[in-house]
């Protein structure tokens, strides 16, 4: 009985979208981004670091203590019970203001405080199934630690469709936020500093941006010891090395010492049910992994890792056709698709630089000059992500530069050469620093 409750319940969440979505420009204005930046004012307090369970689930020599109640959002969860709270995030009317649901399952026993969060951007549906079907699976008597789930962050882009707040900024280039800032400021800060700072943990849930679909993948510093350990945990899924953008939700939480990863899966204003099997099954590998509980099926094929990947843009605009798949392995100077001007019946090829495999794409759309078609990633061996990360750890701890840091160039890598034999005029060109606005988290 308690188990329909807590579904019709959040069943009662889902109602809330209406039709009618809110058009919104692909990159910030320049007056936006200049007003982001200044706001720097009343930071949001800094975490200690927490340590990443080691193999056989040790985090500690002395003794765990009881598990006590949780205080939270101005409530009280005892252990072993499940409770639906209620964020109101300092953005709206008073009088009107709608709270944001948060699930919590607190156990009964000792362990990680782990933080789920989802549509951050309104129109990504996948990660609001995922929250659900994870939270109302959990048990809090047999549950070790505690598992917050926040399914619908972003409650205004929800009901429209959008993935923008209704101030049309993207609420994810706005963490940790400020008490005085923006809108969207002001509603990160609520978000970081009455739920996401009291967790160890932390898992992102997004899907891809402006019609592309993203392979199910983990988005994590892979320069960040823990972070590796952590993104480990999630059995056989794709990790992808992405240190993050600032303003992120997952950016932010890694500063302040909560090991965070972003899971994407799929693409925006859609439900895919093999998307959301796949990274519920990841989540729970992750639980099982963390000693919080077992898991009714566990994940634990190797996962590749691309430490390397690029975002190819369209060299002209037209019809967008794509002649590859998700997932699908590519070879150096394969034609990933064609771009054609349906007028003048002229068009490009866009061409894979180097050998990879596909793992963010595109629908087949009309495009501009310019726009991300597919991304390629570069895979790596775990030895090779492992010994990185501890060499740029030791470089951080000696005060050496990194590479990023060395050379001068932003998060993502040089762009490598078409090296096809095509006129350059009628190739695409790989993108390097990749656009944070319109293809990632």
């Amino acid at each position: 009985m308690q188990s329909s409750i807590r579904y019709l319940g959040i069943l009662g969440i889902s109602l809330m979208l209406a039709a009618g979505p809110v058009l919104a420009t692909e990159v910030e204005d320049e007056e936006r981004a200049v007003e982001r930046q200044q706001e720097t004012d009343h930071p949001a307090p800094t975490k200690p670091a927490h340590a990443v369970q080691s193999e056989d689930g040790d985090v500690a020599s002395e003794p765990q203590p009881q598990q006590t109640a949780l205080a939270l959002l101005n409530r009280t969860v005892e252990p072993g019970s499940f409770a639906t709270l209620h964020w109101t995030p300092d953005q709206s009317f008073a009088s009107i203001a709608t709270p944001v649901p948060v699930l919590v399952a607190h156990g009964t026993k000792p362990g990680p405080l782990l933080c789920l969060t989802a549509a951050i951007h309104g129109d990504e549906l996948n990660g609001i199934e995922m929250v659900r079907r994870l939270m109302y699976e959990l048990e809090p008597d047999q549950l070790a630690g505690t598992v917050i789930g926040v399914p619908i962050v972003n409650l205004d882009g929800f009901r429209n469709g959008s993935r923008y707040l209704s101030d049309r900024r993207d609420l994810n280039r706005y963490f940790p936020g400020t008490r005085k800032g923006s809108a969207a400021a002001r509603v990160a800060h609520s978000l970081y500093s009455n739920i996401v700072s009291h967790c160890d943990y932390l898992v992102d849930l997004h899907t891809g941006s402006q019609k592309r679909v993203n392979l199910p993948q983990l988005r994590a510093d892979l320069d960040n010891p823990d972070v590796v350990a952590f993104a480990k945990h999630f059995g056989g899924m794709t990790v992808l090395h992405s240190p993050g953008v600032a303003g992120m939700l997952r950016d932010a939480a890694v500063k302040d010492g909560i090991i965070s990863v972003t899971m994407e899966a799929g693409g925006p204003n859609r439900l895919e049910p093999q998307a959301v099997n796949y990274g519920l099954q990841a989540m729970e590998t992750l639980l099982e992994n963390l000693k919080m509980r077992k898991a009714s099926r566990f994940w634990s094929a190797p996962q590749p890792v691309f430490f390397e990947s690029e975002w190819i843009r369209a060299a002209q605009g037209g019809i967008l056709l794509s002649e590859v798949k998700l997932n699908d392995k590519v070879k150096k100077g394969e034609i990933l698709g064609t771009v054609t001007d349906p007028i003048s019946n002229t068009g490009s090829a866009i061409i894979a630089p180097y050998d990879g495999r596909v793992l963010g794409m595109a629908v087949n759309q009309v495009v501009h000059a310019g726009f991300a078609a597919f991304r390629i990633g570069e895979v790596k061996s775990t030895e090779e992500v492992e010994a990185q990360a501890e060499k740029a750890s030791k470089e951080k701890t000696q005060g050496h530069p990194g590479p990023e840091e060395d050379s001068g160039d932003s998060n993502e890598a040089e762009p490598h050469s078409a090296g096809h034999p095509r006129d350059s005029s009628n190739v695409a060109v790989v993108d390097a620093p990749e656009d944070p606005d319109d293809t990632t988290e």
